[in-house]
């Protein structure tokens, strides 16, 4: 007989040591996930998404983008993803005291780093996890290859829908009128 591991909860996460954001502590499906600071480029990649977003949503005033915020969706699944993108209608009302996000934003971008058991976690775990809970539009980067998939809603499940490269431009019937340049993310 096989004992069943513990399932981890956000009240196991509260009380984790502060180590200065060195690591980043997630829980899907009641399972542990530890991950260190990510590479530079990885960073970079999130930065310049997230000010593309930033620069799109003063000019429309239809939502925010954030990065690597807190989200809860239930006690058992709360991670941090590198960015994401959520309407000033979830906004209003999914926000816990402690400041993470407790709605789905309609758009997730993980940044993936190397190693299989990353690229699972984002290609796989976190897939399901988003398409689960909601998720209108997950982009997965590849910093490495200079690749951006696009999941998209169908069929109440993210599905992939397209694969840009660096000669590209992104696009989203999420965003209307947005457009980045897929080079442009990976300076």
């Amino acid at each position: 007989m096989v004992a069943n591991s513990p399932r981890w909860t956000t009240r196991d996460l509260d009380a984790m040591p502060d180590d200065g954001g060195w690591k980043r502590y997630e829980i899907i499906d009641g399972e542990l996930f530890v991950t260190r600071a990510p590479h530079i480029r990885h960073q970079g990649a999130g930065g310049n998404i997230h000010f593309e977003l930033e620069i799109w949503s003063r000019q429309t005033q239809l939502g925010k983008p954030f990065q690597t915020p807190g989200v809860i969706f239930s006690p058992t699944d709360a991670g941090i993803p590198d960015v994401v993108w959520i309407s000033q209608e979830r906004l209003a009302n999914g926000i816990d005291e402690a400041g993470h996000l407790t709605v789905a934003p309609e758009l997730m971008v993980e940044v993936l780093s190397p190693g299989e058991l990353n690229e699972q976690r984002d290609k796989e775990v976190k897939l399901k996890l988003y398409s689960l809970h909601g998720v209108q539009e997950y982009w997965i980067v590849n910093w490495q290859l200079k690749t951006l998939e696009i999941y998209r809603r169908t069929d109440a499940q993210l599905q992939l829908v397209v694969t840009l490269l660096e000669s590209d431009t992104l696009t989203s019937p999420l965003l209307p009128g947005f457009s980045a340049a897929i080079a442009q993310i990976f300076l």
